[in-house]
């Protein structure tokens, strides 16, 4: 597991130092943090024993992009059209809602919600033992269900406990009983922001399987057909990437010499990178490629084609600064005016 820290912290309230949270260990923020997802009740956003960091403002206020400067707009992390630019907190921090402790939850703070529990205008957790507002506690359909810190209510206190080791875990692209797994939607979305912006509006060629599954209808409406073409492929542990000029890699990881890197979440490119196992028992021999046994059970099929998330997409590429160039602002405009066009 990629971890931005090797040490367990515990949040505190900054009002009375009471611990609020149990042990976690700081990871790369997800992808899908902030995408909606439907009319469905979602899980935690964050694995139990980990905490993450939104380095960009987020939450409220916001104000229309149509009311700012490009330059206003800039100054917060925002380089692209969208709905509404936050003007909040930088450096919010988000845990599972079963790591919190200590707190007590102020309905009267909620705000309008559908099924569940949103934010209202100011956080909607209260320090139980001072009352001091500490955090919003968010779990209403469509979204993740989370606890962002408030950064001037809390500080981050490290226990000195070395963090579990983690490992490399795959994480299946189809969930039962045949839904496109909205991580990996929000993954794949958000690592084609990454791809095309290393790209230079050049030709790509992309590795044969499931990377071309998922990012080639979008990369062969976007990109030219023509052209000397850039490499793209997997790298990262136990896979070097040598003579690939984009590389596939886990958060963290850095790249080969000389290759920009599309960063993916750990479970997404082990299931890229890492063989799967198709038998139930040892066998003598090897099954020819692409044969499963018939008394396994077969894997989750989709009921649709798996495509990138769109407003993962454009809420990665929107915040890269190189949507600045001309000819990504273009695609970018392409996408953003057209929510129901064939690029996804």
């Amino acid at each position: 597991m990629t971890r931005v820290t090797d040490l367990m912290d515990v949040f505190v309230c900054a009002g009375c130092e009471a611990v609020l949270t149990a042990p976690v260990v700081r990871v790369p923020l997800p992808p899908e943090a902030h995408v909606s997802c439907g009319h469905e009740f979602l899980p935690p956003l964050m694995a139990p024993g980990t905490y993450a960091v939104e380095p960009l403002p987020s939450g409220r206020p916001s104000r229309m992009w149509e009311d700012l400067a490009e330059s206003e707009a800039a100054a917060q992390g925002v380089y692209a059209p969208v709905y509404g630019v936050s003007f909040g907190p930088r450096d919010r921090a988000v845990v599972a809602p079963g790591d919190v402790r200590g707190t007590v939850l102020v309905p009267e703070r909620c705000g309008d919600s559908c099924l569940g529990v949103v934010a209202g205008e100011g956080p909607n957790l209260v320090c139980e033992a001072c009352g001091l507002p500490v955090a919003c506690r968010e779990d209403d359909c469509g979204i993740w269900s989370a606890v962002w810190f408030e950064p001037d209510a809390v500080r981050r206190v490290s226990t000195g406990v070395p963090a579990p080791v983690g490992e490399l875990t795959p994480l299946p692209p189809v969930e039962p009983p045949g839904r496109w797994s909205p991580r990996w939607a929000a993954a794949t979305g958000a690592a084609l922001a990454h791809l095309l912006a290393a790209s230079d509006g050049g030709p790509v060629v992309l590795p044969a399987g499931l990377v071309t599954e998922l990012l080639g209808p979008a990369v062969r409406a976007l990109l030219p057909a023509e052209g000397p073409a850039k490499q793209v492929g997997l790298a990262g542990p136990g896979l070097p990437g040598d003579d690939l000029d984009i590389v596939l890699v886990p958060y963290g990881a850095p790249p080969p010499v000389g290759a920009a890197a599309v960063p993916l979440p750990d479970g997404v490119w082990s299931y890229l990178a890492l063989p799967g196992e198709t038998r139930p028992i040892p066998a003598s021999g090897t099954l020819p490629a692409g044969v499963l046994r018939d008394d396994y059970p077969l894997p989750d099929h989709p009921w649709s084609l798996l495509r990138p998330d769109r407003d993962a997409f454009l809420y990665t590429l929107a915040r890269l600064p190189e949507v600045r160039s001309p000819w990504l602002r273009t695609l970018y405009d392409r996408v953003w005016t057209s929510p129901y066009g064939s690029v996804f």
